[in-house]
């Protein structure tokens, strides 16, 4: 099996693309995308598979233009947190998440 990489050091980026110009069409629409990764690389790389689902777009006829880290305004401050319960039951083992 392969090791899973399970860290909680996910940063947010906003990244913007388009289809590469052409004569038929000059300037294309830019795409925006809110995009959660371990780094800028596997964002982009998560960017071209989420917009493959959508649009009709793959990375060989695409460029992207920016790739922004978004960083917190307040990282003092608690906004959500999160609950992990497993328990077992007659019928099984259940894992519950919930967010405040």
């Amino acid at each position: 099996h392969a090791k899973m990489k399970v860290t909680g050091t996910l940063k947010q980026y906003i990244v913007t693309g388009r289809h590469v110009p052409t004569e038929r069409e000059p300037t294309p629409p830019l795409y925006k995308m809110q995009i959660f990764a371990p780094n800028h690389v596997v964002a982009k790389s998560r960017y071209w598979y989420f917009l493959s689902q959508l649009r009709k777009m793959k990375k060989a006829t695409g460029q992207i233009l920016d790739v922004h880290e978004v960083s917190e305004t307040s990282p003092g401050s608690i906004k959500i947190y999160g609950i992990w319960l497993r328990y077992d039951s007659r019928s099984g083992t259940h894992n519950m998440y919930r967010e405040y």
